[in-house]
């Protein structure tokens, strides 16, 4: 069995960390079958594909070598990400035809969605949780039974689509096998991510993390490092937790756990965590952090105007924001803030502020906040969330023929906002924002940085807290010169992309659709929005 990782569509403000980290999902189930016995496993990345990757004439992966010198019985695809689906089908497509069965699964692949992945080259969609599904589903088609046994799985029979009994989500963990990250071929991986937690309570309206959070033991979560800095030297991991900080007493547990094993071995490692601003408050916990080596934390800011906030299930005020993102500062992590820009609001509760406004809201806020780096990202509405049933009834989604699943990774427009914001404002006022923060002219800061450093440890008199104090003053620098490399690259691969003609059409189809929908009204008379044809109605009350 092979498990593929499809690429991203094209450069953007992800591709850079991506090489060199990767899914963990997909680890994890191609662990579980590789423990069945009989299974010989393999998960590729193709945005870490690096160590010694054969590719083909156009740059991508070369599918057709890996098969041919190592033919899949079996290729899983990962739909965790709904931008890399267009690939992902590309991928399938080839397999399929290389006479492999094709599996896909991850939070894309829900409702119409199932549908048209069945018909774009997969046979077996899976519609939750993995591990256990896809164990019992290659047990069933080796044994030859049928997979309408197998709970948690969609399939074409017949023509129709069968959706089997949905699967319960996991709670017990500790049964499952330690992600076996040696399984992935031809990468290089620094960041490794590891995770104790699934799900969220928030309830965020993009979001498409829900349900009540489901916690592994502490134990198991200081055993997959542990294992980890002994077999492969890690230092660096992510802790994909939505949100860091869940089952407290657990989590304090963990902190304690790390902060002796370090000691024990006598090596300091390097953490982040995704957590919300409002565990600042808990002194007690941001101090079991720093001693754990959490260094860094994700905060999800998302905006910094109050009544974006309100739509989005946020619960926080922006004011409070500012005092709680300092409190992070004061106590040493640096913090990576994620911003979402021109959130669309909810019908006669709109915004009217100019895109200019906006940028010095935002500006203003990431300033006063002390933010370390950052990341603005547009609204996306993905599949299966709020936001986009919201969006679809209000009539304001640009249609998937014109925009397609390859732009949905937040760095494109992809509906209409609200007034006086126009989609080409949005995607400009990101890069803008993004672009003021990271800048060519860090590099000499990094120079700069490096001259001083004997006099901050002087000035200091402390060895220790004076190089803590320097080091983090040139890591910013470091930081900033590559994310403006990043943003470069990623503004050239726009201009190339020829989006704007997308958005033009997309804008027209739009505007038409909603003709159809929503007859125009002038002066007592309608015009029918298919024909042009005025149409005459009585102006009384109850009648139409």
């Amino acid at each position: 069995m092979r498990v593929v990782i499809p690429a991203y569509p094209a450069f953007n403000i992800y591709s850079r960390i991506a090489r060199k980290t990767t899914a963990l999902g997909p680890v994890c189930v191609a662990t579980c079958v590789k423990e069945m016995g009989g299974w010989d496993v393999e998960v590729i990345d193709e945005n870490n594909f690096r160590r010694y990757g054969p590719r083909n004439a156009l740059g991508k992966v070369d599918h057709r070598f890996i098969q041919e010198q190592r033919p899949a019985d079996v290729v899983g695809f990962y739909g965790g990400l709904t931008s890399i689906v267009p690939r992902l089908y590309e991928v399938a497509g080839f397999y399929k035809s290389a006479g492999a069965l094709t599996i896909a699964g991850g939070q894309h692949f829900i409702g119409q969605n199932i549908e048209e992945a069945l018909s774009s080259g997969i046979d077996y969609v899976v519609t939750g949780e993995g591990e256990e599904t896809i164990k019992e589903l290659l047990a069933a088609l080796v044994q030859g039974h049928q997979p309408g046994r197998v709970s948690g799985i969609a399939y074409l029979e017949g023509g129709r689509v069968v959706n089997t009994a949905p699967r319960l989500p996991l709670t017990d963990f500790d049964r499952l096998p330690l992600p076996d990250f040696g399984l992935v071929r031809y990468a290089k991986i620094k960041l490794y991510p590891v995770e104790r937690i699934r799900g969220c309570g928030m309830n965020c309206e993009f979001c498409t993390v829900k349900g009540r959070p489901r916690a592994a033991s502490a134990a198991r979560l200081l055993e997959q490092i542990s294992r980890l800095v002994e077999t492969v030297n890690a230092r660096q991991f992510f802790i994909v937790d939505d949100l860091f900080g869940q089952h407290r007493a657990q989590t304090m547990e963990f902190c304690k756990m790390l902060a002796v094993y370090q000691k024990r071995i006598g090596r300091r490692l390097h953490l982040t965590a995704q957590i919300r601003l409002d565990k600042a408050r808990d002194h007690e916990l941001l101090a079991a952090m720093r001693q754990a080596g959490i260094t860094t934390v994700a905060i999800g800011f998302e905006s910094p105007i109050g009544r974006e906030l309100e739509v989005m299930n946020k619960n926080l005020r922006p004011e409070d924001m500012l005092f709680l993102a300092r409190v992070f500062h004061r106590n040493g992590f640096w913090v990576h803030g994620m911003f979402i820009f021109g959130y669309p609001a909810l019908p006669g509760k709109a915004v009217r502020i100019s895109a200019q406004q906006r940028i010095k809201l935002f500006r203003r806020f990431i300033r006063k906040a002390k933010i370390d780096t950052l990341q603005v990202l547009l609204p996306v509405p993905l599949p299966g969330t709020e936001l986009r049933k919201r969006l679809a009834a209000e009539g304001r989604i640009y249609l998937k023929d014109d925009v397609g699943w390859e732009y949905y990774d937040g760095t494109f427009p992809l509906f209409r906002p609200d007034e006086p914001l126009t989609a080409g404002q949005m995607q400009k006022a990101a890069r803008k924002l993004m672009g003021k923060s990271y800048r060519f002219r860090h590099m000499f800061l990094i120079a700069t940085d490096i001259l001083s450093f004997p006099a901050f440890i002087i000035f200091m008199g402390d060895i220790k807290r004076g190089w803590a104090k320097w080091y983090r003053k040139w890591h910013k620098s470091v930081i900033h010169f590559g994310g403006w490399i990043t943003v470069r690259n990623w503004t050239m691969s726009l201009k190339k992309n020829g989006f704007s003609t997308k958005l033009q059409k997309a804008e027209e189809r739009l505007k038409q659709d909603a003709a159809v929908r929503q007859p125009a009204e002038t002066n007592g008379r309608l015009s029918c929005g298919k024909t042009g044809r005025r149409l005459w109605c009585r102006n009384q009350p109850g009648k139409g």
